[in-house]
């Protein structure tokens, strides 16, 4: 009981939170007094998953959870997931934008968001946000973020300097992750534009990546490659088999999010394609596309326009307007 109850610590995480809660509240105040009740009790309900998803991050930081990571693999790998998994589908689940835009003073929120879609000085910040919110861009960058934090000259760089750790491997995770579940997630304003077979075969090879991790941190050799855990005073648990824990960790957990998901996907497609073999067609097809150069040149890309940001609140979306 000991390991739960002691070693919490006190994050400035927690007073961003605290700031972004009370904004997020007051966008929904406001965005209250304009919208019909039903959209009100939607956002609400929304609300919850924002929440819920803060204090997952605000676990993942500053509960027993961050302290325990430095001795053990297999505790750090679990604050991992929270950051990559847990803590993004909760707050993309929420699509919190529209009400923390609301917030703003005034129409700040309404001029901020034409600045940012039409203005001349944004076209840099349009042009990286279409890039990064492509399909496979964003799939892509999600899985390269797991497999280089996982190098260990570089696991052991993040282990010994605090704002290489915070900053860069658990900023990277999360903001990886909310990258990620936006293709899978419904998040207004933001638009899914990847096919429903391409989301399957998505899910299915960022769970081979995970697996081939977990693989080979646990099969394929034969010691501990993290050298930070392995003369850690007062631990228990051999460093090799920390490590082990921890990939199964990365193997099981990781599946407890990609594989439901996986699930829907593919019932929709079967709905879609009314045949269990030309859904296995449809995702091979796109499997080939993925690998082809075509792939990273336009297969997948978002429609053109202003829409392309996947940041404008189009009057078609079920939950833009009031």
């Amino acid at each position: 009981m000991n390991y739960l109850t002691a070693n919490w610590s006190f994050d400035p995480f927690l007073i961003v939170a605290i700031v972004v809660a009370a904004w997020h509240e007051a966008g929904l105040r406001r965005l209250a007094r304009r919208s019909r009740p039903e959209r009100t009790r939607e956002r609400r309900l929304r609300s919850l998953w924002f929440y819920a998803g803060l204090a997952v991050l605000l676990l993942a930081v500053e509960s027993p959870i961050d302290y325990w990571a430095d001795d053990y693999f297999f505790v750090h790998m679990l604050q991992h997931l929270l950051l990559m998994f847990a803590a993004p589908t909760l707050i993309v689940a929420a699509a919190p934008w529209q009400p923390l835009l609301a917030a703003l003073p005034g129409r700040s929120g309404q001029r901020v968001t034409r600045g940012v879609l039409a203005g001349g000085w944004s076209r840099p910040l349009r042009a990286f946000g279409a890039f990064v919110l492509r399909p496979w861009v964003s799939v892509a960058i999600f899985n390269a973020v797991m497999v280089v934090w996982h190098v260990p000259a570089l696991f052991d760089l993040a282990e010994n300097n605090q704002g290489v750790h915070i900053w860069l491997m658990h900023g990277s995770f999360f903001a990886a992750g909310v990258l990620f579940w936006l293709q899978f997630i419904p998040s207004p304003p933001f638009r899914r534009t990847m096919p429903l077979a391409s989301r399957a075969g998505a899910l299915f090879v960022t769970n081979l990546v995970m697996i081939g991790i977990a693989m080979t941190l646990s099969i394929f050799v034969s010691g501990s490659v993290y050298p930070v855990y392995d003369h850690v005073p007062g631990v228990t648990l051999p460093p090799f088999a920390d490590q082990q824990v921890g990939a199964a960790i990365l193997w099981v957990c990781g599946d407890f999010w990609a594989l439901p998901t996986m699930i829907v996907v593919i019932r929709q497609l079967l709905a879609t394609e009314e045949s269990i073999s030309a859904t296995l067609d449809a995702i091979l097809r796109r499997g080939t596309a993925a690998a082809g150069p075509r792939s990273l040149a336009g297969w997948g890309r978002p429609r053109a326009g202003v829409a392309e940001t996947a940041l404008a609140q189009r009057p078609s979306e079920p939950d833009t307007g009031p």
